[in-house]
């Protein structure tokens, strides 16, 4: 089953909308819940293919969830009976890993199979590995499982990641919070979404320091308790839409959004000639009818521009006046976009991890290709400028994985726009008809 998308550009976005919890807090989060005694109510939630996923998980292994129509999640971990988390679920997203650090500490043992998710480039597990190693579990690799056991309670460590990493310093922290003594977490991830997490933790009784820094500092604790935690919205939901309203010389405001999340993403877009207004938690861009201008992009870990950000600020410069250079530092393969987007028309020359813009006024309607979830939302945006004809975006189930209701919200901006599925009947009447013919 493939899913489209069909959009009519050249209209610019007006109005405002909501920011969905993020995603990539969410996840963790609903994982962390693994480490508590009492239930956990979580609300913020968004409703994406990667939570169902996890949520799945987490049902094979014997909690309880419990969801009313807010999305609001009610996690119960009594009756936790398995410690295997199986390739047919981790195959498609990578935050699987995350299993690993609560099942241990927790449990004692743990199995996960080698993760999947976007084809964007090498995400090593040995980092995981080597930070569970340090707390003193015996971790091996069989079959295509990371296997992990811990005879007696984890031991406090000082580790020091080679590599910030985010999936990373969460399955460490993770896995530090129940350990005996404490663990200190040099080069640790600062993003949003670790910090988040890490807040929950304490809100169900860890103890953890240095939030916000790159290093973490951990004194164990014997158990967590349950309660109730508000997720934080989604920082690169809010800047794709920002992003949209810039290329599309709209004006939108998003709403339920901290300003603070996004402050390198705005100077970029002050850069381009929005004008912006913000409060607590939400944020307007104004292009007052304007062609932005053309940016150069470096990604690089948080505070800088994030990699999730990158795909869409390059559909931007491709409609952009001027030219301008894309530099992705964190995935050596996240420019399977580019070749998309010259379909369209855009003019992008690829040098290594650097790629090198000529904008133009408007893009050429097409039929692309998504391959990951961020390319899917660039190629989106994409089509909100691309004229003479209907833009169409397949492959757009990467979409499901991280935008809740992308094709609603973008209406509600007054895009053109409108999802076409390809259901397996279908294709069924379709051979039939072809049949007939024949």
């Amino acid at each position: 089953m493939s899913d489209k998308l069909i959009i009519e550009g050249g209209i610019p976005l007006s109005g405002e909308i909501s920011i969905s919890g993020a995603k990539n807090a969410a996840l963790p989060i609903l994982v962390a819940t693994l480490l508590c005694d009492e239930p956990v109510i979580l609300s913020n939630v968004p409703y994406l293919y990667d939570i169902t996923t996890v949520m799945k998980l987490l049902n094979q292994i014997g909690v309880r969830l419990l969801i009313n129509e807010r999305m609001q999640i009610e996690v119960d971990t009594q009756n936790v009976h398995c410690y295997f988390a199986p390739y047919d679920l981790v195959k498609s997203m990578r935050a699987s890993i995350l299993v690993l650090g609560p099942l241990l500490a927790k449990y004692g043992e743990a199995s996960v199979s080698l993760p999947g998710g976007c084809a964007i480039g090498a995400r090593p597990v040995n980092l995981h590995i080597e930070g569970m190693r340090a707390l003193g579990a015996q971790v091996t690799l069989e079959g295509g499982h990371v296997k992990a056991r811990a005879k007696k309670r984890l031991k406090g460590a000082t580790i020091v990641l080679s590599k910030v990493t985010v999936t990373g310093t969460e399955n460490i922290l993770m896995a530090a919070v129940l350990a005996e003594g404490r663990t200190i977490i040099r080069n640790a991830a600062c993003e949003p979404e670790v910090c988040d997490l890490a807040k929950f933790l304490n809100a169900m009784g860890a103890r953890i320091c240095g939030i916000g820094t790159d290093t973490l500092i951990v004194d164990g604790v014997k158990r967590l308790h349950g309660g109730y935690y508000k997720v934080i919205s989604d920082r690169i939901e809010a800047g794709t839409y920002l992003v949209a309203s810039a290329m599309t010389r709209g004006k939108v405001r998003v709403n339920h959004i901290d300003p603070s999340l996004l402050s390198n993403l705005l100077g970029k877009l002050c850069l381009a000639g929005a004008y912006l207004r913000y409060g607590n938690d939400w944020i307007e861009l104004d292009m007052q009818g304007r062609q932005p201008k053309a940016v150069d992009i470096v990604t690089a870990p948080y505070p800088a521009i994030p990699t999730d950000m990158q795909a869409q600020l390059m559909a931007m410069n491709a409609v952009s006046e001027g030219s301008a250079k894309v530099t992705e530092t964190i995935f050596e393969n996240r420019f399977m976009h580019v070749c998309e987007m010259q379909r369209m028309g855009a003019d992008i020359s690829l040098h290594n991890n650097t790629a090198m813009i000529r904008g133009k006024p408007y893009l050429q309607a097409a039929l692309v290709t998504a391959t990951d979830l961020r390319a899917s939302a660039s190629l989106v945006l994409a089509g909100l400028m691309a004229i003479n004809g209907e833009t169409v975006v397949e492959g757009i189930g990467h979409i499901d994985r991280g935008y809740e209701y992308l094709e609603e919200k973008l209406l509600q901006l007054g895009a053109r726009v409108r999802r076409v599925i390809d259901h397996p009947l279908n294709r069924v009447f379709s051979q039939q008809a072809e049949s007939i013919v024949d």
